[in-house]
């Protein structure tokens, strides 16, 4: 079985390239990264360091790899960093997928594509805290919420035009172990790292903690990719949530019960949003009746990996 998985160095890339190899004996792994960044990678998968953007590069090695599956992971991933490049973002974001499918029609292949949208393409629902189910019409509340409206669209445009079997995730927040910072529960854990080891005030600057997200651990949405990959139906979108809405609050709240030393907590102007929902959470009821799939890791363990995730890049870096 020959697998590409685009953006196999991110954070989700490589939670389920070890998903995959504990549950396909008989996969090979093609993955692209962008940069040195395959150090983390097993070495029995094949890595190919390689522009997205390039149209020709693509075909090229989706010809060479011909596979029979593909997650399109690949993506610039922040709605905060959108603001700050919002062309970079829908040009990395469009740009890649758009190469990828056409890579598939140049070789006359047509791969099952698991291509991975997201919950921020959707707009707040009345009443604030209901579940979001997918027919909830679009409306981006930052530019990488533009890109992946227009990842989602096109998979399904070439999904009817040319037949492709492409299924589309659409997460809601994840966060678990290897996440890089520019994301809450990292951001804060990575200062009460810092603060534990002596190489920070004991302050922790935060943003807006009234907003409440559907949070998923990074393994368990690598395992509903394999799971709509191998039970999904192409043309079909999918949610991955957990169905609960935790505050930003509760998330800092857990995160300084694990913290060695005494913490204060100071509001950071620079940290907030330009939009910001009050609320989101999702209903993934159409992925547990497809696939079987439930969430299986609470988010306590969650930020208690992150935090000592975080606790190891500190000690690494002095």
């Amino acid at each position: 079985m020959q697998i590409l998985i685009t953006g196999a160095s991110g954070f989700a890339g490589r939670h389920l390239i070890e998903h995959i190899l504990s549950t396909t004996p008989d996969a090979v792994i093609h993955g692209t990264v962008f940069g040195p960044n395959t150090g983390e990678l097993p070495e029995s998968g094949h890595w190919y360091d390689l522009d997205l953007r390039q149209v020709d590069a693509v075909s090229d090695l989706i010809a060479q790899v011909r596979p029979q599956q593909i997650y399109h992971l690949a993506a610039q991933a922040s709605p905060r960093r959108s603001f700050e490049v919002p062309w970079e973002t829908l040009e990395n974001n469009i740009r890649a997928q758009l190469n990828v499918i056409l890579g598939c029609l140049a070789a006359a292949i047509q791969p099952r594509m698991v291509v991975v949208s997201s919950a921020e393409i959707y707009r707040p629902v009345e009443p604030p805290d209901r579940p979001i189910p997918e027919g909830t019409p679009f409306i981006p509340t930052s530019p990488y919420g533009v890109s992946k409206i227009t990842q989602d669209v096109l998979a399904q445009q070439y999904y009817l035009s040319h037949d492709l079997p492409i299924m589309r995730a659409r997460p809601f927040n994840h966060c678990g172990p290897g996440q890089s910072l520019g994301f809450v529960a990292p951001d804060f854990a990575i200062q009460i790292a810092r603060i534990e080891a002596g190489l920070q005030s004991p302050v922790i600057q935060v943003g807006n903690l009234s907003a409440r997200r559907d949070f998923t651990d990074v393994r368990d949405v690598a395992r509903a990719y394999g799971l709509m990959m191998e039970h999904g139906e192409p043309g079909e979108a999918y949610n991955i949530a957990s169905g609960q809405a935790y505050s930003i609050q509760e998330l800092l709240d857990i995160l300084v019960s694990y913290s060695t030393v005494p913490v204060e907590v100071r509001l950071d102007p620079v940290r907030l949003l330009p939009v910001d929902v009050p609320i989101k959470r999702g209903d993934a009821s159409k992925l547990k009746k497809a696939t079987g799939w439930q969430p299986q890791i609470p988010l306590e363990q969650s930020l208690l990996d992150i935090l000592n995730d975080c606790r190891r890049r500190v000690q690494a870096n002095g």
